[in-house]
């Protein structure tokens, strides 16, 4: 049984810094693109990052480019989004995603194969 679990989440203050984890389990972590997208109160859900099967590609949405690094550890199975200067809009779910397209394609808007099932970040002002 394949599982995406993301933590890390939480309420901070606008300037403030997190770290959000996923932990996967059930598949072949090193076989899949791992990326981060993020749903506000409201709004659809929309992608923020994407790194590589090994690592060293990566790619942001505009929003998140400057702020956010996205980073994996594949003999952990786990993918992490920094997260400094946040700002009150950065506030939403934010959900890890595996895929077996590229970070590229991820970030274009090509399919996700697995959702974790999110994980909250209030930013208050």
């Amino acid at each position: 049984q394949v599982q995406l679990v993301e933590s890390g989440g939480g309420l901070v203050q606008a300037g403030d810094s997190l770290r959000l984890s996923c932990a996967a389990s059930g598949i072949s972590f090193i076989g899949y693109t791992m990326g981060w997208f993020r749903q506000p109160p409201g709004k659809e859900r929309a992608f923020v990052a994407s790194i590589s099967r090994p690592g060293g590609t990566t790619y942001y949405a505009d929003s998140a480019k400057g702020r956010f690094t996205i980073s994996r550890d594949n003999a952990k199975n786990t993918v992490h989004l920094q997260m400094n200067s946040l700002k009150p809009e950065d506030t939403a779910v934010y959900y890890c995603a595996a895929t077996t397209f590229t970070a590229q394609g991820m970030a274009a808007g090509s399919g996700v194969n697995y959702w974790g099932k999110g994980t909250l970040v209030t930013v208050s002002s």
